[in-house]
């Protein structure tokens, strides 16, 4: 089976600086020269590495975050673990959110030999090792925060390049599906990160560098399959100011579906953040566990989450796709995640906490399967500025990851270190992220 058949299944007209003849699609009359999407199915190969592309990067970006900042911090600054942790989670965050619009934007208008995704596949992944090994070998909070920064730019520039790919190759009629598949390879990454970074437990610098030679290996892979789109020199768009603050920004009251599903999304990350940040330190001072069961009782929870995540993932994008409706789907399981974080809000045992993980997971998956079909169903200017547009939408994931952790120390002060005030806080915001899917239009 050929590899143009069996991965990609498209047969798809390429230019360069040295072709005179037009894509096929391609605006004409002096429009922006941009490919557009291929409209063909894709095969099961091309799915399967697409999905492990995700993995393997979240393998490297989230196992730090669930565990390996913490265990870093708790070294370097264990007075000051709480804030510290928020100041490199938060600060991180924000370096992210510049990052995966603005590469976004760059990706559109890459003119490369190489085609317009593939340097940033592999470049993001470069850039990741090179964060982690800084991370992995800091002295103190300050290179921490170096080393995360450079983590974040780097990876965000992979993402904004992944996400690009969906759409540029898949039709609408597969969005579900490779979207649930997509969303499998979060839980796959959370729980292959987490198991790796209990089973290198006394080896700082593999816990960090294992997952990021896996992703890059992933993404050398895929890039290397990958039918990518070529732009022409002469034909890419000018870059200046007003195009450097518009990678950032689109008009909400022109498209208004767009904003209603950012919307959801940014409420509902507002609860994983805090899930995703505190569970560590939430099993340490509310169930009293000792900090150095807290990795493995991570990658039980993980675990848990991941499997149910896993599997309602497929159920919900496949099921979503067979009855062509995306809002009941997404609120649906908004409203789930927000039922899960209250049971974690009000558990007092280790065994309960576990329950609230895997109805989280049901939820999380659930909603991540349809609500990035629903994304691509409404987004805008698809043709000229898919990448762009996908970063600004992932500034809804990124935005409460710098938000939370510098709201979060705060609400913990004035609540006498209570846990459950700030997972019901959190609970509030997803369940207020269900209902802004409820004005989307261009979907059923």
């Amino acid at each position: 089976m050929g590899l143009s058949d069996g991965f990609t299944g498209c047969d798809m007209t390429v230019i360069d600086d040295k072709a005179d003849l037009p894509m096929r699609g391609l605006p004409q009359d002096g429009m922006t020269a941009h490919a557009v999407p291929c409209a063909h199915r894709v095969g099961r190969g091309f799915m399967v590495l697409y999905g492990l592309a995700y993995t393997g990067l979240w393998m490297a970006l989230l196992s730090p975050i669930l565990v390996g900042l913490a265990m870093r911090v708790n070294v370097i600054d264990p007075v000051h673990a709480d804030y510290s942790l928020s100041l490199v989670v938060g600060v991180g965050a924000l370096t992210a959110l510049f990052g995966n619009p603005f590469f976004g934007r760059l990706s559109d208008r890459t003119a490369s030999r190489y085609g317009m995704r593939r340097p940033w596949l592999i470049g993001g992944a470069l850039g990741g090792v090179a964060g982690l090994i800084v991370v992995a070998q800091a002295a103190s909070v300050s290179q921490l925060l170096l080393g995360w920064c450079i983590t974040q730019l780097a990876y965000n520039a992979q993402l904004a390049a992944l996400a690009a790919i969906l759409s540029d190759q898949i039709p609408a009629s597969q969005r579900g599906t490779v979207s649930g598949i997509v969303s499998i390879s979060l839980p796959l990454g959370m729980v292959s990160g987490t198991f790796l970074a209990q089973a290198l437990v006394d080896s700082t610098l593999a816990i960090f560098m294992v997952p990021a030679v896996i992703a890059l290996a992933c993404a050398i892979v895929l890039a290397c399959v990958l039918h990518d789109h070529r732009l022409v020199p002469a034909q890419r768009p000018r870059y200046g100011w007003r195009g450097f603050l518009g990678s950032f920004w689109i008009n909400p009251l022109r498209f208004l579906d767009f904003a209603w599903v950012w919307s959801g999304r940014f409420l509902l990350y507002a609860g994983v953040a805090v899930l995703l940040t505190y569970q560590g330190f939430y099993l340490i001072h509310q169930l009293n566990c000792p900090p150095s069961e807290m990795p493995h009782r991570i990658f039980l929870s993980t675990l848990v989450q991941s499997s149910m995540l896993a599997i309602f993932s497929l159920l919900g994008g496949g099921l979503s796709d067979a009855l062509g409706r995306r809002k009941v789907f997404v609120s649906g399981a908004a409203l789930v995640y927000a039922l899960a974080l209250l049971l974690i809000a009000i558990t007092a045992s280790y065994a309960w906490f576990l329950a609230g993980m895997a109805i989280a997971g049901i939820a999380q998956g659930t909603y991540l399967a349809v609500d990035l079909a629903l994304l691509n169903d409404v987004l805008p200017e698809r043709e000229t500025h898919a990448a762009r547009n996908l970063g600004i939408f992932n500034i809804a994931s990124v935005l409460p990851q710098l938000l939370m952790p510098a709201i979060a120390p705060g609400i913990l002060a004035e609540s006498g270190g209570s846990f459950t005030v700030l997972f019901i806080m959190a609970a509030i915001l997803v369940a207020l992220g269900a209902w802004t899917i409820l004005p989307v239009r261009g979907v059923r």
